[in-house]
This record gives structure tokens, C-alpha cells and sequence, in this order.
């Protein structure tokens, strides 16, 4: 029964946790950005033309970054209120087992909502960073 339980856990971990990647699957990538040349960029911009490096702005990149992390996670605090579930669920009434069940339900879902919360503000002030100027005239790039 043990085993069974490990194999069980095993599966639906792995299966929550490669959600994320099959959603992605189908999408399109975006297209590379382009930068505007500088005045003076020593030939660097020729020497750069056949290499087929797609230059991405440094705030993409944190940008990428940032969600990655913040998906990862929003992925483990779900799996920890799922296991939580799990474990109220087989405790057989022990209400030990049901407490700790419960207390992980609950720092879970604490979690969840503080990375929910940590993601909106990221968000919100990565796309401040993204604008061109400061002020009432900024423009989105």
C-alpha cells in the first residue's frame, strides 16, 4: 500500500508539474526585438548580422526570469495544498494527522496568495521599466 502511495504521489507531481510546459507548447514565440543602432557602435552591429543572435533587451530577459520563477512557485505551493488534501483525506480520523493536514493546507494557500500578490506588483513594476520615458508623455515600447 506504501508503494502504491509513493507511486501515486510520484505521478501527480510530476503531472502538476509539467502542466506549465505542455500550456506553453502551442504557443507562438514572440518576435525578436530590434534595437536602434547607436551612432557609434565600433562595427559591432555588422560583425553581429550572420551570427543569429536575437538581441533581447535586458528588461525581457528579467522579465522571463521573473515569471519563470514566479510560475515554479505557484506550481509547488498548489501541489503542497493538493498534498495537503491527500493527507486529511487518508488520515482514517487520526485528528493529529488531520491538524497537520489542515496546517498545511492553510500555509499553502498563504503562500499562494503571497506569490499571486508578489507577482502582481512584479508585474505591474516591470512594465513600468518598460516604458521609454517618465511622466505624463511615457510611451509603451
Amino acid at each position: 500500500m506504501q508503494k502504491l502511495i509513493k507511486i501515486l504521489k510520484y505521478k501527480v507531481f510530476l503531472t502538476i508539474g509539467l502542466l506549465p510546459l505542455i500550456g506553453r507548447a502551442q504557443t507562438t514565440p514572440p518576435e525578436p526585438t530590434a534595437f536602434e543602432p547607436a551612432e557609434n557602435n565600433f562595427g559591432l552591429e555588422d560583425a553581429a548580422q550572420g551570427t543569429g543572435v536575437i538581441r533581447e533587451r535586458p528588461t525581457d530577459i528579467a522579465v522571463f526570469i521573473i515569471n519563470a520563477l514566479f510560475g515554479l512557485l505557484g506550481t509547488v505551493f498548489a501541489v503542497l495544498i493538493i498534498l495537503g488534501g491527500f493527507k486529511w483525506m487518508t488520515s482514517g480520523g487520526n485528528k493529529d494527522k488531520v491538524q497537520e493536514a489542515r496546517e498545511l493546507i492553510r500555509n499553502a494557500a498563504v503562500g499562494l496568495a503571497i506569490v499571486l500578490v508578489a507577482y502582481a506588483v512584479s508585474r505591474f513594476i516591470l512594465s513600468m521599466l518598460r516604458k521609454e520615458g517618465v511622466g505624463p508623455g511615457a510611451t509603451s515600447s
